[in-house]
């Protein structure tokens, strides 16, 4: 029997978008949520899918989606607070696991905790989206390019459309406090969320981004074992990026107090809770991913410099989710815990998965 696809999560904005482009690619895959009237609704849609109600309120309700060697697909978040028993699941049962989150504290866990339990028995492979596949994929590609390469950074940034979706809402309100990581002088250390800005001049502009972390940091010295550096900045919030800075750092003595950042969480609980919510699909589509990856050598002198664009972040993310999903199923992952996407899929085939999803190298 071929491993099957739990999509888990189908009905939110983003597992919508992914089981539809799963659809569209050939798969049949298994949507799960906790609606069964709404995943009815979107099976039928999708031509006739089966569905099981799952939610992580009740972790056998997960566990029993899934069989050995099947493939979860994960966009049930915040993942900080409900990402757990999807991920306790997938181990259980010996089941690849992907999802797409952007929670540096959730992504810290899954390497540092939940990937040597995994060992041995499958791949996990945390924020398979917008978050943070691109700027592997070009961080892999310019270090490729450079040859010798000690630092790397990468930039995420839109153009045009606008709006979160309700699920992106409750995962940045839920990690305002949280701590964030960063690679310097060739090892994981503790950095806050916006601690550093940068600007990347592309296209004659200067785009402007916050520090962040990314998988990235855990992925791209794998890639290259040499480097020192690795930076990854969000440019979501343009001229806002100083404001976000000074937030953030107004905002760093209030995470140490004891209780804060559990207050925090509970706080966006009610946002968790409205799942489907986002932009408006003209809105969506009317807006554009753009990533920057810039290898340097000592001194910060830049040798080599890839460029990405592809289509909104939301659609991005769930055909990126339906690609990684079905190449697991059909390939399988290295059973080796913790994977970056290139560790996950090969460089080459994470080239060619991007291009299905509509994300293309541009300028230099």
């Amino acid at each position: 029997m071929p491993p099957r696809i739990a999509l888990f999560g189908a009905t939110g904005y983003t597992g919508r978008l992914a089981a539809e482009a799963l659809a569209a690619a050939g798969a049949r895959p298994l949507l799960a949520g906790r609606d069964r009237a709404r995943l009815e609704a979107l099976a039928g849609r999708l031509g006739g899918l089966e569905v099981a109600e799952a939610d992580t309120a009740r972790p056998d309700s997960v566990r029993a989606l899934l069989g050995q060697g099947d493939v979860l697909a994960s966009t049930v978040g915040p993942y900080m607070t409900r990402g757990e028993p999807a991920l306790r699941a997938a181990i259980d049962a010996g089941a690849a696991y992907l999802d797409i989150t952007g929670e540096p504290p959730f992504l810290r866990r899954v390497f540092d905790e939940f990937g040597p339990a995994a060992a041995g028995r499958c791949g996990l492979v945390p924020a398979f989206g917008y978050d943070f596949v691109p700027g592997n994929l070009a961080g892999a590609l310019a270090l490729a390019e450079a040859g010798s390469a000690t630092r790397v950074a990468v930039g995420y940034f839109t153009t045009g459309g606008g709006g979160f979706s309700s699920g992106t809402l409750a995962s940045g309100a839920g990690m305002a406090l949280e701590p964030g990581f960063a690679w310097r002088d060739g090892r994981l250390r503790p950095e806050r969320t916006a601690r550093r800005l940068r600007s990347f001049r592309i296209g004659g502009r200067d785009w402007l981004g916050v520090s962040y972390g990314g998988s990235e940091h855990y992925a791209l010295p794998r890639v290259a074992p040499g480097l020192r550096r690795v930076e990854v900045y969000l440019g979501w919030f343009g001229r806002r990026s100083r404001a976000v800075q000074a937030l953030a750092a107004a905002g760093a003595p209030l995470s140490r107090l004891p209780g804060v950042r559990p207050l925090t969480r509970a706080a966006a609980g009610p946002l968790s809770r409205r799942t489907g919510q986002g932009p408006a699909e003209a809105t969506r589509r009317a807006g554009r991913s753009l990533v920057v990856a810039i290898a340097a050598a000592d001194y910060g002198r830049e040798v080599a410099r890839v460029q990405l664009q592809g289509p909104d972040p939301y659609t991005l993310t769930g055909r990126l989710l339906a690609w990684g999903a079905t190449h697991a199923a059909r390939s399988g992952l290295p059973g080796t815990g913790a994977l970056g996407p290139v560790d996950a899929f090969g460089l080459a085939a994470l080239q060619a998965g991007a291009a299905t999803a509509g994300l293309e190298r541009t300028g230099p």
